[in-house]
């Protein structure tokens, strides 16, 4: 089920339920969200999580091909969020400069990076 949000963001991603699962996928409108919009784009993704117990979440990159120091922002901040709850996080269809931003930034060692948004969603099934 395709969870619509409704905003300045809305077109950033696309949140999907499957379970005890969460997926958000982010489009090529990512690569364009404006300085300031950060904040819309976060509370689209992380106010459905606060009231999880262990939540279990895949950011599926695939269709990005750029993000900057505001989506990391992004993403250390649902990390957090889904750390102190209990869950898990994990990235997947990155393309090569982005694993490589992940990489410099030790980010990669922090979440568990998959191929594609199926290894992402059975490894996190399994676990």
């Amino acid at each position: 089920m395709v969870v619509h949000q409704s905003g300045p963001a809305d077109e950033a991603f696309t949140i999907e339920r499957r379970g005890d699962l969460t997926v958000i996928t982010g489009t090529e409108e990512l690569e364009n969200v404006e300085y300031g919009l950060e904040e819309a784009v976060s509370k689209l993704i992380l106010k459905p999580l606060e009231s999880e117990v262990e939540p279990q979440v895949v950011f599926d990159l695939s269709q990005v091909k750029f993000f900057g120091s505001n989506f990391l922002a992004l993403l250390i901040r649902c990390w957090k969020l889904v750390l102190a709850r209990g869950g898990t996080m994990a990235l997947s269809g990155l393309d090569a400069r982005s694993r490589e931003l992940l990489r410099v930034t030790s980010l990669d060692i922090v979440w568990p990076i998959y191929d594609s948004k199926r290894e992402a969603i059975e490894a996190l099934l399994l676990d």
